[in-house]
């Protein structure tokens, strides 16, 4: 076979990536676009010695799962791998995706998954639920502002008129920023001011902020100017409450740069899970779907059994939205997280909430964790004298990067020996992965409850609890 030659086959299964998979002449090829069940005349789009890729060209039996997706630009966009899926088989999908990882990297037999596996917690409406966007900003071909997403695997700006996953402001927002003439940053030249606009909502508050990321060290006339422009039509917008500048003059990927200014209101924005508050700053991490969130938190706290008498650790802690979480239930709650902005945010949110009993450290809890269990000291500095305790905690909580955990945290959870692990997963891969460590050295898988957090898309979140032997 060769490059645009065309094929018919039927898909089987889909790929983490969102791609249709099926087999033909010997060869497995990944189809963008196709859906299991789904027989499509295909072609192909690159090949390797044992696997190729393929675009559909038509459908010609459709797949009973196959919908007509709510946006027209489903697919051209990089936001929505599977809107063209019905929702309830999106479900089945991401709940047979973690108990084969689980069963095929975890080593777990099928008995045991059908044993602990709940039933996966999907949304009632699976549409405008992103609180969070971050727009990047260019030029078409006449020169005009354009804002989107980038198209999949690109930086080919994908314009709409709605977003299905994001908040009606947005869409106010963008039109306003894209009838100001401040200038697009081109990614090719490196000229140009305005690189990303990231919009934050309270979806329980209604309180809304605007960064714009500029293609700047700092203020200068051309930002002054930017502001000048849009400060007044978007502190206009219902429930405005902060307008910050983000400076960003490096080339590539990054969106963020590390300064950020409030040029109007206030430099955060404030939202509830369930009865805890949280001051979110631009670059706060802040779970994109504040619904499913709560429902994720409570099955963590469910998991971790608390009484009001336990001491618990919650490492990869973020602005502490578990940490505060737990604290509601437990007696004392330490929380740990690499970046230093986070953890004032999360001293600062244990302060809106009168909570006393959570303190938080900065650093990795691959190198704090180990060092507090073997020295009684973080980062070199004595710590917490006459709370021998913190070193048998009876509660651990873990919600890590897609990377999962250190195996050096690892080894020193289970040195720690609390009675109870509750892991929060956002890769059912490195999930897995960890689990077997955890489970080969003294812990029993009890229960494992996938979350959608993100409808439309591969993504799935679970959590999970082991008790020790």
């Amino acid at each position: 076979m060769k490059k645009n030659d065309t094929f018919e086959i039927e898909i089987e299964d889909v790929s983490v990536n969102g791609e249709g998979i099926g087999h033909f002449d010997g060869m497995t090829f990944f189809v963008k676009g196709a859906i299991p069940g789904d027989r499509a005349l295909c072609g192909v789009t690159k090949l390797k010695k044992k696997y190729g890729f393929a675009r559909v060209i038509e459908i010609l039996e459709p797949s009973k799962d196959r919908v007509t997706p709510k946006c027209d630009m489903a697919g051209r966009c990089g936001g929505c791998q599977i809107m063209q899926m019905d929702y309830k088989a999106q479900l089945s999908m991401k709940e047979h995706l973690v108990r084969e990882k689980l069963l095929r990297i975890g080593g777990f037999s099928r008995e045991k998954i059908d044993q602990v596996m709940e039933p996966i917690v999907g949304m009632e409406t699976p549409y405008h639920y992103r609180n969070k966007a971050q727009y990047p900003v260019g030029c078409d071909k006449d020169g005009n502002l354009i804002m989107g997403f980038y198209g999949p695997h690109s930086h080919r700006i994908v314009e709409s008129d709605r977003c299905y996953l994001g908040t009606d402001v947005n869409e106010e927002i963008k039109e306003i920023i894209k009838s100001s003439g401040v200038s697009a940053y081109d990614e090719e030249s490196h000229r140009g001011l305005l690189r990303h606009v990231l919009i934050r909502k309270g979806f329980f508050t209604g309180e809304v902020m605007v960064c714009f990321i500029v293609n700047a060290k700092d203020e200068n006339a051309a930002v002054k100017g930017l502001c000048d422009r849009l400060i007044p039509p978007l502190s206009k917008v219902e429930g405005m409450k902060s307008i910050c500048v983000n400076f960003n003059d490096k080339v590539g990927n990054v969106i963020l740069g590390k300064k950020t200014i409030c040029v109007w209101g206030q430099d955060y924005i404030t939202d509830t899970i369930g009865e805890v508050a949280f001051h979110i700053s631009a670059p706060s991490f802040f779970q994109v779907n504040p619904y499913q969130t709560k429902k994720l938190y409570d099955k963590a706290l469910e998991y971790a059994s608390l009484t009001g008498e336990e001491t618990v650790w919650d490492l990869y802690c973020g602005i502490g939205t578990i940490s505060l979480f737990l604290a509601q239930k437990a007696k004392r709650v330490y929380g740990v997280e690499v970046v230093p902005e986070a953890i004032e945010n999360a001293k600062e949110n244990a302060g809106l909430n009168g909570m006393e009993n959570a303190e938080f450290f900065v650093g990795k809890a691959e190198e704090v964790l180990p060092e507090f269990y073997s020295k009684g000291t973080i980062h070199g500095e004595k710590i917490l004298d006459g709370e021998e305790d913190l070193k048998c905690p009876d509660v651990i909580v873990v919600d890590p990067p897609r990377k999962g955990c250190d195996e050096a945290c690892l080894n020193t959870m289970v040195s720690m020996k609390p009675e109870r692990i509750v892991y929060v997963s956002c890769d059912p891969a490195t999930l897995a992965r960890d689990l077997k460590y955890l489970c080969e050295n003294g812990y029993d898988l009890k229960e494992v409850t996938p979350v959608d957090q993100f409808a439309h898309s591969m993504h799935v979140e679970s959590v999970v609890k082991l008790i020790r032997q």
